[in-house]
Protein backbone atom coordinates (compact mmCIF):
# COMPACT_ATOMS: atom_id res chain seq x y z
CA UNK A 1 0.00 0.00 0.00
CA UNK A 2 0.95 3.73 -0.98
CA UNK A 3 0.54 7.10 -1.38
CA UNK A 4 1.32 9.39 -4.02
CA UNK A 5 2.15 13.02 -3.06
CA UNK A 6 -0.07 15.69 -4.53
CA UNK A 7 2.88 17.10 -5.74
CA UNK A 8 3.37 14.33 -8.83
CA UNK A 9 -0.59 15.66 -10.11
CA UNK A 10 -0.34 16.95 -13.54
CA UNK A 11 -0.04 20.65 -13.81
CA UNK A 12 -4.11 20.74 -14.83
CA UNK A 13 -4.96 19.20 -11.66
CA UNK A 14 -2.44 21.27 -9.54
CA UNK A 15 -3.76 24.88 -11.36
CA UNK A 16 -7.64 23.41 -10.03
CA UNK A 17 -6.33 22.78 -7.25
CA UNK A 18 -4.10 26.00 -5.98
CA UNK A 19 -5.08 28.45 -8.27
CA UNK A 20 -8.98 28.16 -9.48
CA UNK A 21 -12.33 29.40 -7.65
CA UNK A 22 -12.81 25.60 -7.85
CA UNK A 23 -10.16 24.77 -5.75
CA UNK A 24 -9.25 25.76 -2.02
CA UNK A 25 -9.31 21.90 -0.83
CA UNK A 26 -7.33 21.15 2.08
CA UNK A 27 -5.49 17.84 1.33
CA UNK A 28 -5.68 15.47 -1.57
CA UNK A 29 -4.33 11.93 -1.36
CA UNK A 30 -3.43 9.03 -4.02
CA UNK A 31 -4.15 6.14 -3.15
CA UNK A 32 -2.49 2.73 -4.75
CA UNK A 33 -2.49 -0.95 -3.89
CA UNK A 34 -1.02 -2.86 -6.36
CA UNK A 35 -1.97 -6.39 -5.07
CA UNK A 36 -5.52 -5.60 -5.49
CA UNK A 37 -5.62 -3.22 -8.46
CA UNK A 38 -6.46 -0.35 -6.38
CA UNK A 39 -6.24 3.08 -7.60
CA UNK A 40 -8.29 5.61 -5.80
CA UNK A 41 -8.23 9.67 -5.19
CA UNK A 42 -9.99 11.16 -1.80
CA UNK A 43 -10.33 14.71 -1.78
CA UNK A 44 -11.64 16.52 1.23
CA UNK A 45 -12.41 20.42 0.19
CA UNK A 46 -13.44 21.65 4.17
CA UNK A 47 -13.32 20.37 7.58
CA UNK A 48 -14.60 23.78 8.63
CA UNK A 49 -17.83 22.68 9.93
CA UNK A 50 -16.42 19.32 10.86
CA UNK A 51 -15.37 15.64 9.67
CA UNK A 52 -15.81 15.68 5.08
CA UNK A 53 -18.34 14.03 4.67
CA UNK A 54 -18.77 12.32 0.90
CA UNK A 55 -19.25 9.00 -0.73
CA UNK A 56 -17.08 7.13 -3.04
CA UNK A 57 -17.18 6.74 -6.54
CA UNK A 58 -16.20 3.53 -8.62
CA UNK A 59 -15.58 5.09 -12.31
CA UNK A 60 -13.66 4.16 -15.53
CA UNK A 61 -11.95 7.12 -16.74
CA UNK A 62 -10.76 8.10 -19.64
CA UNK A 63 -7.88 9.25 -17.97
CA UNK A 64 -6.18 9.67 -14.31
CA UNK A 65 -6.73 13.53 -14.35
CA UNK A 66 -10.12 13.36 -15.45
CA UNK A 67 -10.45 11.10 -12.12
CA UNK A 68 -8.17 13.79 -9.80
CA UNK A 69 -10.20 16.73 -11.69
CA UNK A 70 -13.73 14.90 -10.80
CA UNK A 71 -12.87 13.93 -7.22
CA UNK A 72 -12.19 17.97 -6.70
CA UNK A 73 -14.81 18.67 -7.99
CA UNK A 74 -17.37 16.38 -6.17
CA UNK A 75 -15.20 17.50 -2.96
CA UNK A 76 -16.05 21.03 -3.35
CA UNK A 77 -19.76 20.17 -4.15
CA UNK A 78 -20.07 18.14 -0.91
CA UNK A 79 -18.79 21.01 1.32
CA UNK A 80 -21.70 23.45 -0.24
CA UNK A 81 -23.93 20.64 0.52
CA UNK A 82 -23.25 19.83 3.50
CA UNK A 83 -23.77 23.09 4.61
CA UNK A 84 -26.97 23.98 2.98
CA UNK A 85 -28.52 20.93 4.54
CA UNK A 86 -27.21 22.02 7.93
CA UNK A 87 -24.93 18.98 8.71
CA UNK A 88 -22.15 19.72 10.98
CA UNK A 89 -20.12 18.72 8.65
CA UNK A 90 -17.08 19.48 5.89
CA UNK A 91 -17.16 18.16 2.31
CA UNK A 92 -14.89 15.38 0.67
CA UNK A 93 -15.13 12.33 -1.69
CA UNK A 94 -13.10 9.43 -3.05
CA UNK A 95 -12.78 7.98 -6.57
CA UNK A 96 -12.02 4.46 -7.08
CA UNK A 97 -10.48 4.67 -10.83
CA UNK A 98 -11.88 1.40 -13.09
CA UNK A 99 -14.37 -0.59 -14.17
CA UNK A 100 -17.05 -0.78 -11.29
CA UNK A 101 -17.80 -4.72 -12.50
CA UNK A 102 -17.12 -7.60 -9.90
CA UNK A 103 -13.73 -9.14 -10.44
CA UNK A 104 -15.85 -12.19 -11.55
CA UNK A 105 -17.63 -10.54 -14.24
CA UNK A 106 -14.63 -9.03 -15.67
CA UNK A 107 -14.04 -5.65 -13.87
CA UNK A 108 -12.11 -4.39 -10.89
CA UNK A 109 -14.14 -4.54 -7.77
CA UNK A 110 -12.85 -6.91 -5.23
CA UNK A 111 -12.69 -7.73 -0.99
CA UNK A 112 -9.20 -7.46 -1.74
CA UNK A 113 -9.76 -4.13 -3.31
CA UNK A 114 -12.30 -2.49 -1.07
CA UNK A 115 -10.54 -3.44 2.07
CA UNK A 116 -7.14 -1.96 1.10
CA UNK A 117 -9.22 1.16 0.03
CA UNK A 118 -11.04 1.19 3.86
CA UNK A 119 -7.25 1.08 4.92
CA UNK A 120 -6.87 4.12 3.43
CA UNK A 121 -9.75 5.81 4.27
CA UNK A 122 -8.77 4.43 8.48
CA UNK A 123 -5.17 6.28 7.90
CA UNK A 124 -6.98 9.96 7.46
CA UNK A 125 -8.07 9.33 11.26
CA UNK A 126 -11.83 10.77 10.98
CA UNK A 127 -10.65 13.70 8.55
CA UNK A 128 -12.96 11.88 5.87
CA UNK A 129 -16.29 9.96 6.22
CA UNK A 130 -16.92 7.91 3.21
CA UNK A 131 -20.27 6.64 1.77
CA UNK A 132 -21.79 5.29 -1.39
CA UNK A 133 -21.77 6.64 -4.87
CA UNK A 134 -22.25 5.98 -8.22
CA UNK A 135 -20.38 2.34 -8.72
CA UNK A 136 -20.70 1.69 -5.02
CA UNK A 137 -23.38 -0.22 -3.04
CA UNK A 138 -24.09 -0.98 0.59
CA UNK A 139 -22.70 -4.00 0.73
CA UNK A 140 -19.91 -2.64 -0.65
CA UNK A 141 -19.54 -0.05 2.45
CA UNK A 142 -19.90 -2.95 4.45
CA UNK A 143 -16.31 -5.00 3.37
CA UNK A 144 -14.92 -1.33 3.70
CA UNK A 145 -16.57 -0.69 7.34
CA UNK A 146 -14.38 -4.02 8.13
CA UNK A 147 -10.93 -1.74 7.54
CA UNK A 148 -12.35 1.46 9.16
CA UNK A 149 -15.03 3.48 11.40
CA UNK A 150 -15.79 5.90 8.93
CA UNK A 151 -17.87 3.92 6.40
CA UNK A 152 -21.45 5.27 6.54
CA UNK A 153 -24.24 4.18 4.08
CA UNK A 154 -23.92 0.15 5.39
CA UNK A 155 -26.56 -2.19 6.07
CA UNK A 156 -28.96 -2.27 8.82
CA UNK A 157 -27.68 -5.58 9.59
CA UNK A 158 -24.23 -3.99 10.04
CA UNK A 159 -24.96 -0.73 11.82
CA UNK A 160 -26.20 1.17 8.92
CA UNK A 161 -29.05 3.33 7.34
CA UNK A 162 -28.83 0.75 4.07
CA UNK A 163 -29.87 2.39 1.01
CA UNK A 164 -29.03 5.80 0.68
CA UNK A 165 -30.93 6.61 -2.96
CA UNK A 166 -34.53 6.51 -0.27
CA UNK A 167 -34.06 9.93 0.85
CA UNK A 168 -31.97 11.35 -2.09
CA UNK A 169 -34.87 10.78 -4.43
CA UNK A 170 -37.30 12.33 -1.31
CA UNK A 171 -35.44 15.29 -1.34
CA UNK A 172 -34.89 15.80 -4.98
CA UNK A 173 -39.26 15.73 -5.10
CA UNK A 174 -39.22 18.30 -2.23
CA UNK A 175 -37.01 20.28 -4.48
CA UNK A 176 -39.26 20.21 -7.57
CA UNK A 177 -42.48 20.39 -5.15
CA UNK A 178 -40.47 23.70 -4.32
CA UNK A 179 -39.76 24.74 -7.85
CA UNK A 180 -43.39 24.28 -8.89
CA UNK A 181 -44.77 27.32 -5.76
CA UNK A 182 -41.85 29.57 -6.65
CA UNK A 183 -43.13 29.74 -10.28
CA UNK A 184 -46.68 28.14 -11.10
CA UNK A 185 -47.90 29.21 -7.31
CA UNK A 186 -48.39 25.38 -6.20
CA UNK A 187 -46.54 22.78 -4.63
CA UNK A 188 -47.50 19.94 -6.25
CA UNK A 189 -46.14 17.81 -9.93
CA UNK A 190 -49.77 17.02 -10.72
CA UNK A 191 -50.31 17.62 -14.49
CA UNK A 192 -47.01 18.47 -14.81
CA UNK A 193 -44.51 16.74 -17.61
CA UNK A 194 -41.36 15.42 -16.00
CA UNK A 195 -38.82 13.77 -17.74
CA UNK A 196 -35.78 11.52 -15.76
CA UNK A 197 -32.99 11.15 -17.12
CA UNK A 198 -31.45 8.43 -15.53
CA UNK A 199 -33.54 5.72 -13.36
CA UNK A 200 -31.07 3.70 -11.78
CA UNK A 201 -30.24 3.74 -7.83
CA UNK A 202 -31.84 7.66 -6.69
CA UNK A 203 -34.21 7.81 -10.58
CA UNK A 204 -36.47 5.01 -9.85
CA UNK A 205 -37.06 5.96 -6.32
CA UNK A 206 -37.88 9.71 -7.91
CA UNK A 207 -40.65 8.08 -10.66
CA UNK A 208 -42.45 6.55 -8.10
CA UNK A 209 -42.86 9.56 -6.36
CA UNK A 210 -43.67 11.81 -9.51
CA UNK A 211 -46.13 9.48 -10.37
CA UNK A 212 -47.91 9.13 -6.51
CA UNK A 213 -48.30 12.94 -7.02
CA UNK A 214 -50.08 13.18 -10.46
CA UNK A 215 -46.91 13.96 -12.38
CA UNK A 216 -46.78 12.50 -16.73
CA UNK A 217 -43.71 11.15 -16.70
CA UNK A 218 -40.95 10.47 -18.92
CA UNK A 219 -37.88 8.58 -18.94
CA UNK A 220 -34.74 7.74 -20.46
CA UNK A 221 -31.13 5.61 -19.29
CA UNK A 222 -28.57 3.86 -20.51
CA UNK A 223 -29.02 0.82 -19.58
CA UNK A 224 -31.95 -0.51 -21.72
CA UNK A 225 -33.22 -2.90 -18.30
CA UNK A 226 -33.42 -0.19 -16.11
CA UNK A 227 -36.19 1.46 -18.30
CA UNK A 228 -37.68 -1.89 -18.73
CA UNK A 229 -38.07 -1.96 -15.38
CA UNK A 230 -40.43 1.17 -14.63
CA UNK A 231 -41.89 0.41 -17.57
CA UNK A 232 -42.88 -3.80 -16.39
CA UNK A 233 -44.03 -1.71 -13.03
CA UNK A 234 -46.00 1.28 -14.62
CA UNK A 235 -47.80 -0.15 -18.02
CA UNK A 236 -49.49 2.99 -19.88
CA UNK A 237 -48.02 4.92 -16.96
CA UNK A 238 -44.70 6.45 -18.13
CA UNK A 239 -43.56 6.89 -21.43
CA UNK A 240 -39.66 6.12 -22.61
CA UNK A 241 -37.49 7.86 -24.88
CA UNK A 242 -34.27 6.78 -26.64
CA UNK A 243 -31.80 8.98 -24.84
CA UNK A 244 -31.21 12.31 -23.19
CA UNK A 245 -30.94 14.45 -26.50
CA UNK A 246 -34.10 13.40 -27.11
CA UNK A 247 -35.57 13.64 -23.39
CA UNK A 248 -34.33 17.56 -23.45
CA UNK A 249 -36.42 18.12 -26.60
CA UNK A 250 -39.49 16.55 -25.44
CA UNK A 251 -42.60 19.23 -26.00
CA UNK A 252 -44.54 20.11 -23.26
CA UNK A 253 -41.54 19.32 -20.90
CA UNK A 254 -42.15 21.20 -17.47
CA UNK A 255 -38.99 19.62 -15.55
CA UNK A 256 -35.88 17.92 -16.50
CA UNK A 257 -34.49 15.73 -13.77
CA UNK A 258 -30.61 14.94 -14.27
CA UNK A 259 -30.58 11.59 -12.52
CA UNK A 260 -27.14 10.33 -13.83
CA UNK A 261 -23.41 11.32 -14.05
CA UNK A 262 -22.82 15.11 -14.06
CA UNK A 263 -22.16 18.23 -16.56
CA UNK A 264 -26.26 17.28 -18.04
CA UNK A 265 -26.45 21.30 -18.45
CA UNK A 266 -23.59 22.49 -21.19
CA UNK A 267 -23.60 24.61 -23.95
CA UNK A 268 -25.69 22.04 -26.26
CA UNK A 269 -28.05 20.87 -24.14
CA UNK A 270 -29.24 24.53 -22.92
CA UNK A 271 -30.06 26.18 -25.71
CA UNK A 272 -32.55 23.07 -26.50
CA UNK A 273 -34.17 22.24 -23.24
CA UNK A 274 -37.72 22.72 -23.49
CA UNK A 275 -38.44 22.24 -19.66
CA UNK A 276 -38.89 25.56 -17.22
CA UNK A 277 -37.66 23.77 -14.56
CA UNK A 278 -34.53 21.70 -13.89
CA UNK A 279 -34.11 19.99 -10.48
CA UNK A 280 -32.26 16.59 -10.33
CA UNK A 281 -30.76 13.95 -8.35
CA UNK A 282 -27.33 14.44 -10.41
CA UNK A 283 -23.86 16.02 -8.84
CA UNK A 284 -22.40 18.81 -10.63
CA UNK A 285 -25.14 19.17 -13.49
CA UNK A 286 -23.70 22.86 -14.69
CA UNK A 287 -20.78 21.73 -16.71
CA UNK A 288 -18.62 24.89 -16.36
CA UNK A 289 -19.20 28.22 -14.51
CA UNK A 290 -21.75 30.41 -16.78
CA UNK A 291 -24.38 27.92 -17.92
CA UNK A 292 -26.10 29.44 -14.81
CA UNK A 293 -26.50 32.18 -16.30
CA UNK A 294 -27.52 30.70 -19.54
CA UNK A 295 -30.15 29.06 -18.04
CA UNK A 296 -31.70 32.08 -16.12
CA UNK A 297 -31.34 34.11 -19.25
CA UNK A 298 -33.48 31.41 -21.21
CA UNK A 299 -36.15 32.21 -18.30
CA UNK A 300 -35.23 28.09 -17.03
CA UNK A 301 -35.70 27.74 -13.27
CA UNK A 302 -32.19 26.14 -11.76
CA UNK A 303 -33.09 24.73 -8.38
CA UNK A 304 -28.91 23.59 -7.38
CA UNK A 305 -28.28 19.94 -7.48
CA UNK A 306 -26.43 20.05 -4.36
CA UNK A 307 -29.73 21.56 -2.39
CA UNK A 308 -31.86 19.20 -3.60
CA UNK A 309 -29.85 16.17 -3.51
CA UNK A 310 -28.62 16.53 -0.24
CA UNK A 311 -31.35 13.58 1.22
CA UNK A 312 -29.18 10.95 0.96
CA UNK A 313 -25.87 12.81 2.61
CA UNK A 314 -28.39 13.43 5.33
CA UNK A 315 -29.50 9.58 5.48
CA UNK A 316 -25.92 8.43 5.98
CA UNK A 317 -25.03 11.63 8.17
CA UNK A 318 -27.37 10.06 10.69
CA UNK A 319 -25.21 6.91 11.20
CA UNK A 320 -22.78 8.50 13.16
CA UNK A 321 -25.44 9.70 15.81
CA UNK A 322 -27.48 6.08 15.49
CA UNK A 323 -29.76 6.09 12.64
CA UNK A 324 -33.18 7.21 13.24
CA UNK A 325 -35.70 6.85 9.53
CA UNK A 326 -38.09 9.54 10.95
CA UNK A 327 -35.73 11.94 11.98
CA UNK A 328 -33.85 11.57 8.59
CA UNK A 329 -36.69 12.29 6.56
CA UNK A 330 -37.98 15.43 8.59
CA UNK A 331 -34.52 16.91 8.04
CA UNK A 332 -35.03 16.01 4.25
CA UNK A 333 -38.65 17.66 4.37
CA UNK A 334 -36.82 21.06 5.19
CA UNK A 335 -35.19 20.75 1.65
CA UNK A 336 -38.18 22.47 0.16
CA UNK A 337 -37.64 25.43 2.50
CA UNK A 338 -34.05 25.73 2.00
CA UNK A 339 -35.05 25.56 -1.96
CA UNK A 340 -37.63 28.35 -1.89
CA UNK A 341 -35.12 30.61 0.48
CA UNK A 342 -32.47 30.08 -2.46
CA UNK A 343 -34.99 31.04 -4.77
CA UNK A 344 -36.30 34.47 -2.39
CA UNK A 345 -32.75 35.28 -2.25
CA UNK A 346 -31.89 34.71 -6.11
CA UNK A 347 -34.33 37.11 -7.07
CA UNK A 348 -33.28 39.67 -4.10
CA UNK A 349 -30.19 39.97 -5.25
CA UNK A 350 -30.81 39.65 -8.68
CA UNK A 351 -28.70 36.53 -9.51
CA UNK A 352 -29.20 32.56 -10.53
CA UNK A 353 -30.43 30.06 -7.85
CA UNK A 354 -26.80 28.60 -7.80
CA UNK A 355 -25.08 31.53 -7.20
CA UNK A 356 -27.35 32.55 -3.97
CA UNK A 357 -27.09 28.78 -2.54
CA UNK A 358 -23.58 29.54 -3.34
CA UNK A 359 -23.33 32.32 -1.15
CA UNK A 360 -25.43 31.38 1.78
CA UNK A 361 -23.55 27.99 2.32
CA UNK A 362 -20.25 29.64 1.74
CA UNK A 363 -21.69 32.23 4.68
CA UNK A 364 -21.86 29.56 6.75
CA UNK A 365 -18.70 27.77 5.99
CA UNK A 366 -16.81 31.45 6.93
CA UNK A 367 -18.91 31.96 10.35
CA UNK A 368 -17.71 28.13 11.05
CA UNK A 369 -14.12 29.94 10.61
CA UNK A 370 -14.76 33.19 12.15
CA UNK A 371 -13.66 34.33 8.49
CA UNK A 372 -15.64 36.91 6.18
CA UNK A 373 -16.73 34.81 3.24
CA UNK A 374 -14.57 34.51 -0.15
CA UNK A 375 -16.77 37.06 -2.81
Amino acid sequence: MGVTTVTEMTDGVLHTLFRSEQGGHEQVVLCQDRASGLKAVIAIHSTALGPALGGTRFHAYASDEEAVLDALNLARGMSYKNALAGLDLGGGKAVIIGDPARREEGGLKSEELLLAYGRFVESLGGRYVTACDVGTYVADMDVVARETRWATGRSPENGGAGDSSVLTAFGVFQGMRASAQHLWGDPTLRGRKVGVAGVGKVGHHLVEHLLEDGAEVVITDVRAESVQRILDKHPGKVTAVADTEALIRVEGLDIYAPCALGGALNDTSVPVLTAKVVCGAANNQLAHPGVEKDLADRGILYAPDYVVNAGGVIQVADELRGFDFDRCKAKATKIFDTTLEIFARAKADGIPPAAAADRIAEQRMADARGAAPAV
